[in-house]
């Protein structure tokens, strides 16, 4: 058995949860903040067995997007609009996932 951790983008959470259950998969969602933006993200716990690993992967390949978004660097408050303080445009989304082996699993 396998516990997949999967750190993904607010946008894209709830569309990836929810065809991981309709997938049959239990699907758990924690609210994080992370990452140099410290934007709020959602950590999802799925439990499957070994070879539903891929399967998993696939539908959140599918649902966690990337996209670029501007970042305000903390070094530009307060220089006005010069042209080394317009804000950068960063990759923000998709997914950073973790596969865990899992001893035993007991719902109880």
């Amino acid at each position: 058995m396998k516990l997949v951790l999967a750190i993904v983008n607010n946008d894209d959470s709830a569309v990836a949860a929810s065809s991981l259950t309709a997938e049959g998969y239990f699907v758990t969602r924690l609210s994080t903040t992370g990452g140099f933006l410290m934007v709020g993200n959602t950590t999802l716990l799925i439990g499957t067995e070994d070879e539903g690993v891929p399967h998993v992967l696939e539908i959140l390949k599918e649902h966690c997007v990337t996209r670029r978004q501007m970042a305000t660097p903390v070094t530009a408050f307060g220089k006005g609009m010069k042209a080394d303080s317009l804000p950068p445009k960063v990759k923000v989304g998709g997914a950073t996932v973790f596969v865990l082996n899992v001893e035993s699993c007991e719902k109880l």
